[in-house]
């Protein structure tokens, strides 16, 4: 008797055991991934007319269902605004900052919030997420000069800053590109992106002639993360184009689409899922062109 009844003991274990694993599984498997979509046509204006429908998205090949579609310009906006403010940029400084300005109170409304950061050879956040413009326009006088550039940890630490924000999660950066004593690494910078959700705009201040000091690998490091995350760069070197620039960014911001989806299949072990979206419906000689996130971990960096 008390060998069946051990028995008995071992089995329930089991079954229990067997029972929580399932559960276990589900919860990771039906997590809700969010995908921001921006669509503009072949001159770079966006195309905001678009349905549910009209959209296909695939996780590593396989497509997906659509579980939640909506337009964006109602959704709450957190804006990262981060300045580089090494000596490099000194002659562009009073620029960038007049443009920066115009820009916040063009962009934000009530239920927004920016964030306002310098970067030199430290990393200082001048304001926290605020939709007070007379707020945002203090931390802007108090930008000054510094030396070196920590890019990458301007980057990690404005991501690290939006992960916990709802709504949609935008990081835009004003830098000549270089990148001189950051304590992470490009590949820490972009996987602190990829996991807040952030979306990066980067505009990149050139000088009117080639310098031979110009940190054209920055530059690329900043193209392809703005690609990776659905964001867009820009370069810029006057008033007028940094104000255009900062205009595109505010009008892709009005237009984008929110695409959400339960993953319905995980045959990969890798850690990153990569995201494909599509649009149907447009005429083919409409040049129309699809950005957002290119993927997602499904855990954390440590």
């Amino acid at each position: 008797m008390k060998q069946v009844a051990t028995a008995g003991l071992l089995l329930v274990l089991c079954l229990v055991s067997v029972a929580q694993e399932p559960d276990t599984t589900f919860k990771v498997d039906v997590k809700l991934v969010n995908v921001f979509v921006t669509v503009t046509d072949e001159h770079g204006a966006p195309i905001a007319s678009l349905k549910k429908d009209n959209f296909e998205l695939k996780e590593d090949g396989h497509e997906q269902k659509i579980a939640v579609f909506d337009k964006e310009s109602a959704l709450p906006l957190s804006i990262v605004l981060a300045i580089d403010t090494s000596l490099s940029t000194r002659k562009d400084l009073p620029l960038e900052l007049a443009s920066a300005r115009r820009f916040a109170h063009a962009i934000l409304r009530p239920v927004d919030a920016l964030s306002l950061y310098q970067f030199s050879e430290t990393v200082s956040e001048l304001t926290s997420f605020t939709s007070d413009l007379k707020v945002i326009d203090r931390g802007i006088d108090r930008i000054r000069l510094g030396s070196a550039t920590a890019l990458y940890d301007a980057l990690f630490l404005g991501s690290q800053a939006l992960e916990p924000r709802v709504g949609r999660k935008v990081m835009v950066v004003i830098t000549d590109g270089g990148d001189t004593m950051s304590k992470v690494d490009y590949q820490e910078a972009v996987r602190a992106a990829e996991t807040a959700e952030a979306i990066l705009y980067s505009i990149i201040i050139v000088p009117i002639e080639a310098s031979a000091g110009r940190d054209t690998g920055g530059e690329h490091a900043l193209i392809q993360l703005s690609a990776d995350t659905g964001g867009r760069y820009f370069y810029a070197s006057s008033l007028s184009q940094l104000d255009e620039a900062f205009h595109q960014i505010s009008d892709e911001l009005r237009t984008q689409y929110l695409l959400a989806y339960y993953p319905s299949q995980r045959l990969s072990d890798s850690d990153f899922r990569r995201i494909h979206v599509t649009v149907a419906g447009l005429p083919a000689e409409s040049g129309f062109r699809v950005r957002h996130r290119t993927g997602y971990y499904t855990s954390k960096s440590h």
